[in-house]
């Protein structure tokens, strides 16, 4: 981040405070935009829910307000974290954000002048979901940009705590003005985008280094950040963690206005405060975040959220109480916040920076399609079953998920430096080579002693992994029949401008990685090393 944007060394606080980040200009501004944007958002969401409650109250109808709101994230992450990785951050937010100030806006007259449906509710519902999908992997990606890495922690929990914060207060209000006005929590959520807009005009970004390489296209950004995802084993747990929490906790999203009007029998303001009641609980548990985290550990801490989870669906479920009912709400909001946050923080630990927003693209997408899918499913069957029994059965679902996936283990990043090592020496090319040719094929010839092929099979394996996330499509390793000990590695990549990608995509992890490989190699060091470029017919573009 700029160096304006940061205090000295001396008036930082501990890099374990709560408060650390907000000492950086940058992350203190945006944040603050974001949090009374989000209040502006809870109050649309009160004013959707409470609104078809009134034109359709049938559970299936509301919970396709939730489902409306998280589909698009599930359908339009990914290619919004492509998107977010080879363009601008800062344009890309500063057009959505302008076009869902228009959106919102445009809702709140329609609303206003009493020409609103339940259809067009979900459209218009659907339509500020694919917006929040456009920004959600830009907003998460530029954090590390904000904050330096001691802090990058407390500056996630920072945003869920805004979130939250926002929670409490927008659900609140919200309710409030339902009862002047429908159509006041959609004119106020329009009004609220341009904080954001004015915030992110006046955030500078960090300056980066102009790179030689051009950027990649859209469809070959979007398959790098599959293959990085499919062999990156720290990414896969915690999707694995994400999936199962999410599929059950939205139960309790989808059928809150309904818990609220009718198995409690309560108004808007019932519902309001619930919904406030959860961000109070959330922003209670995050000041306690760091302590409970430094005493269970990630892994436990996401259980305990899920057994609170649990336990106030089961409660709503079976009991009538208003106040207990708010009560158990304040243990949904710190129990979400501590999933949520540990989450959050090993997705973003497990990413370098150059596929972070599409990492964070595809925890989004499986974040919000458990959500969606669960919306639609509960939904459906509160419609058969009802709300107590669904309720129910959601929360034994979600205790049942702990000891299934409990060998999935979060990260933590003290194990893993993904920062560029840029240890590769640049490759060389005749001049006849451009960077659209390839395929290429890189070559890698070890000599190692033939009794240590075993343990060098097994180390290989982890390499294999490393080729592909950074942009291999095949690889392997063949003995030499010939000559006991020699080895040929080779990978495959799509283009020559892909292969010198890679160049710049290995870690200090995978540095480390490489030299235990290369441990084995008693030949000369570096071993040789040689590239080759698929030929094909003069007049074809590529070489002859």
């Amino acid at each position: 981040m700029p160096e304006t944007s940061m205090r000295p060394a001396a008036a930082t606080p501990a890099a374990n405070s709560a408060f650390a980040p907000f000492y950086h200009k940058s992350f203190a501004v945006l944040w603050v935009a974001t949090v009374l944007s989000n209040v502006g958002t809870w109050m649309h969401d009160v004013g959707a829910g409470w609104l078809m409650t009134s034109m359709a109250p049938s559970p299936v109808m509301v919970a396709l307000v939730q489902t409306a709101t998280t589909l698009p994230l599930f359908l339009f992450a990914l290619p919004a974290g492509a998107i977010a990785d080879i363009v601008d951050k800062r344009k890309l937010l500063l057009l959505v954000q302008s076009v869902l100030a228009i959106t919102a806006l445009t809702l709140a007259y329609i609303v206003a002048n009493n020409i609103i449906t339940p259809w067009l509710l979900l459209i218009f519902t659907f339509v500020m979901g694919i917006g929040a999908a456009l920004t959600a992997p830009a907003w998460q990606a530029i954090v590390p940009s904000l904050v330096p890495k001691p802090v990058l922690q407390q500056a996630v929990a920072a945003n869920s705590v805004g979130i939250n914060i926002s929670r409490a207060i927008g659900p609140a209000v919200g309710g409030t003005i339902i009862s002047l006005s429908i159509a006041l929590p959609f004119l106020f959520n329009g009004l609220s985008f341009l904080l954001v807009i004015a915030a992110v005009f006046w955030w500078s970004p960090p300056k980066v280094s102009a790179d030689t390489i051009p950027k990649e296209s859209f469809w070959s950004a979007i398959r790098a950040g599959v293959r990085y995802a499919r062999h990156s084993q720290p990414l896969k747990t915690t999707l694995i963690r994400a999936l199962g929490f999410f599929l059950f906790a939205s139960a309790y999203w989808a059928l809150l206005p309904l818990i609220a009007r009718q198995v409690l029998a309560g108004d808007a303001n019932l519902y309001g405060m619930m919904m406030g009641a959860v961000g109070l609980g959330a922003v209670a548990g995050a000041f306690t975040l760091p302590k409970m985290k430094s005493l269970l550990g990630a892994d436990k801490l996401v259980a305990a959220g899920t057994i609170g989870t649990a336990i106030c669906m089961l409660v709503l479920a079976t009991s009538s109480s208003h106040t207990l009912a708010i009560a158990v709400c304040l243990l949904a909001g710190m129990s979400w916040i501590a999933v949520l946050t540990s989450l959050n923080v090993s997705a973003q630990v497990a990413l370098p920076e150059w596929v972070r927003a599409r990492g964070l693209a595809i925890f989004v997408t499986v974040f919000f399609g458990a959500m969606s899918a669960g919306s639609l499913f509960w939904g459906n069957l509160s419609a058969h079953l009802g709300i107590p029994t669904v309720l129910c059965i959601a929360a034994v679902g979600a205790l049942l998920v702990i000891p299934l996936t409990w060998r999935a283990k979060l990260q933590l990043g003290v194990d893993m430096d993904l920062s560029q090592s840029l240890h590769w020496p640049e490759p060389t090319a005749e001049q006849g080579i451009s960077g659209s040719h390839g395929p290429v094929m890189v070559m890698i010839e070890y000599l190692i002693d033939p009794l240590q092929n075993n343990e060098f099979y097994s180390i290989t394996q982890e390499l294999k992994r490393q080729r592909h996330r950074d942009g291999a499509y095949a690889w392997g390793v063949f003995a030499d029949t010939s000559q006991p000990g020699r080895y040929l590695e080779y990978f495959l990549v799509q283009s020559w401008h892909e292969h010198l990608r890679q160049h710049h995509r290995v870690t200090r992890s995978d540095q480390a990685l490489q030299a235990k490989v290369l441990a084995f190699h008693l030949g000369p060091k570096p071993p040789k090393v040689e590239h080759f470029v698929a030929i094909r017919a003069h007049g074809e573009g590529d070489i002859r």
